[in-house]
């Protein structure tokens, strides 16, 4: 027969407010087994914790009932309790009567009642609890950084100072990410390549970092401590470490009318090709959907002019295999499609422009020199409208569009204004905005700056339409909401602020990694205050937009939060695991393969085994076998087994049963 000991958490008034502890205390109490029962005001403090230590004791408890907020707050905090007390930390269970309870009630009779009734089932399950013992399992001391921006370089190298390998893998032919495309940052006005440039060598050379690039994660299996990965290294036809990046093939090339990814399409590049300038790898990269030669065997024009022989056609895509002990993920993020928004003649004008074109349109490096012109007719703009928020925050648009606030737009649109007018000063500057957000620090005084400084109109309202007229003016329709009044102006360039989505190797990239994502993409945070940097799945870290909208300075600020989270798991040499775990009862199991079709990490195989008969012959049967250092506890293979031969230590059928009659009764 169990001791149980009960504790009440008052929360505060969390749970006081609505839910009247005491009686919740008392009736519990007598509950069967239960020998102890008391509360108290904040029973995860340490003099909370101090009491259930001593009832343990005084009471010679088996058993432990907090009855208190969600077992994702403080479970783990309760079970150390429990095991500085000399009880498995196993025999404790949480009653949610917070969030489940307090949190869902305003009336106190009715939210009294069902804290009892959550207390005991709680109480029913401990009965049948049984101690368990976490296996253990190395760590393998390696990280895999998959992205290659701001955010993922900031990670590998954070981790990789620690004494730490790590792998950086980038789907394109150089890291660097949307920040190697940007020109100035914001609120300081500073060269982003300057800032970045140094970044992406101290990558390249490190000792510690090796980059995958024009590579991506093609299958993952394993779990916290010991995934195995399976990278795809794409062909570039060019041998890494034979090339020089001299540029000679590139400037060879017969091919030159293909748009340039980089560039955003506003100017061409050859087939064979390097990014830009200060590219990591500077290693060109053959396109094969426009090479002649790899399309149909003429021409072989880069071959014969690469001096130093790099130049392979026969390359194939590479398969590489290594293990690694956490997955962090920077996928970062993209600007929305701007196709559904006809309103602004997107499709229809070339100088219609969204903002990430206009950066290179300003940028020294990019296809104007950094001298602003409209895209049409390279003629120098006079009067330029900035247009936020479009496809953000806009419920009506929601179909084509994002409901959330992109974050960025409002500082990157100022920055834009400011660079504008500094660089020309007889051009007019209109900003059409829903409201300007300016969270972050000096945000505001920037912004403040644009106006009063520069003379930025900045209009409270919204653009209507775009039309553009046979002359190539941009006829701007738009409403000011402050002056109650109907504008339309003349603009020779009209830039969309353009919302920004999870890239799409976000989503594909998350059922490998069996991680949580949103309903817009983003990965989804373990916990949004405590544990903002690590994902629901144990070893997989978010680190930058991948999770969520964000400028570079909290871009970096995760990235490093997240690396010292991989920096202390693979600081241990092993690992406990969760000992809530599937198990298979072989005498009940038909080796049907339902609950190995179903479970998402792969943790069930099959085994041929001798059973001896009631007429003492023996027969050879197929049953399931668990490997708990792999099974992370989600109990689908119990829902799907037919026979009931599956069951989960910690909740197996009876505890559940046990729970649901108490709840019943």
């Amino acid at each position: 027969m169990q001791r149980i000991g009960v504790f009440v958490c008052w929360c505060g008034s969390n749970i006081a407010g609505t839910v009247d502890v005491k009686a919740v205390a008392q009736a519990l109490g007598h509950e069967p087994g239960v020998v102890f029962s008391t509360d108290y005001q904040y029973m995860c403090s340490q003099a909370g914790q101090d009491m259930i230590k001593e009832a343990v004791a005084e009471h010679r408890l088996t058993g432990i009932v907090v009855c208190s907020c969600s077992p994702r707050m403080h479970e783990a905090t309760f079970r150390k309790t429990a095991q500085a007390a000399g009880l498995n930390p196993y025999m404790v269970e949480i009653a949610n009567i917070r969030e489940q309870c307090s949190w869902v009630h305003k009336d106190m009779p009715v939210g009294t009642e069902k804290a009892i009734i959550l207390g005991k089932a709680a109480v029913a399950k401990v009965h049948l609890n049984a101690p368990l013992t976490p296996g253990e399992s190395p760590v393998t001391k390696r990280a895999l950084v998959i992205g290659g921006g701001i955010a993922g370089i900031q990670t590998a190298l954070d981790i990789a100072d620690a004494g730490f390998k790590v792998d950086i893998v980038e789907k394109k032919p150089t890291i660097g990410g949307k920040m190697a495309q940007l020109d100035k940052t914001f609120p300081t006005l500073d060269c982003a390549a300057c800032i970045l440039t140094p970044k992406m060598v101290d990558a390249a050379q490190h000792e510690n970092i090796r980059i995958f690039s024009y590579s991506e994660v093609h299958e993952v299996k394993g779990f916290v401590g010991n995934f195995d990965v399976t990278i795809k290294k794409h062909a570039r036809f060019v041998k890494e470490d034979i090339c020089t990046g001299c540029g000679a093939c590139v400037e060879k090339c017969p091919m030159k009318k293909i748009p340039n990814e980089f560039n955003l399409g506003m100017d061409n590049r050859p087939a064979i090709y390097i990014p830009f300038a200060q590219a990591v790898p500077k290693v060109a990269t053959v396109d094969p959907n426009h090479c002649n030669m790899l399309k149909n065997g003429k021409c072989g024009l880069c071959a014969r002019v690469c001096t130093a022989g790099a130049i392979d056609y026969t390359q194939k895509d590479e398969y590489i295999e290594e293990k690694y002990g956490a997955i962090v993920v920077a996928t970062g993020f993209n600007p929305i499609s701007m196709d559904k928004f006809d309103e602004f003649a997107y499709n229809q004008s070339k100088d219609v422009i969204t903002s990430l074109e206009f950066e290179r349109l300003t940028n020294a490096a990019g296809p104007t020199a950094g001298k602003l012109i409209r895209p049409s007719d390279g003629k120098h703009p006079h009067t330029i409208v900035f247009v936020q928020c479009v496809g953000s925050r806009c419920e009506a648009c929601a179909q084509k569009g994002k409901e959330y606030c992109s974050k960025i737009c409002c500082m990157y649109t100022a920055k834009h204004a400011m660079l504008v007018r500094d660089k020309y000063p007889d051009t007019e500057v209109y900003v059409f905005y829903i409201d300007v957000r300016t969270p972050g620090k000096n945000f505001d005084e920037f912004y403040r700056r644009a106006v009063e400084e520069y003379g930025v109109k900045y209009i409270k309202g919204m653009v209507g339409k775009v039309t553009p007229d046979e002359s190539g003016v941009l006829k701007v329709q738009a409403s000011d909401l402050l002056d109650n009044k109907q504008l339309h102006i003349d603009a020779d360039l009209v830039v969309l602020a353009a919302a920004i989505e999870p890239d799409k190797s976000a989503r594909p990239l998350a059922t490998m990694l069996t991680a949580s994502m949103d309903t817009n993409d983003f990965f989804t945070e373990a916990h949004p205050k405590l544990r903002p940097v690590e994902s629901p799945t144990a070893g997989v870290f978010l680190s930058g937009a991948c999770q969520g909208p964000k400028d570079i300075p909290e871009t970096v600020s995760q990235a490093g939060a997240a690396a010292a989270k991989v920096i202390g798991l693979l600081a241990k040499d092993r690992l406990k695991g969760n000992p809530c775990v599937a198990s298979s009862n072989e005498l009940m199991c038909n080796g049907c393969s339902s609950c190995a079709n179903v479970c998402p990490y792969g943790a069930i195989t099959y085994e041929e085994k001798e059973f001896r008969m009631p007429d003492r012959t023996t027969a050879i049967r197929r049953v399931a076998k668990v490997n708990p250092a792999v099974c992370q506890g989600c109990g689908c293979c119990t829902v799907a087994c037919p026979s009931g031969a599956m069951d989960l230590n910690g909740f197996k059928n009876d505890q559940i049963m046990a729970e649901v009659d108490a709840i019943c009764k």
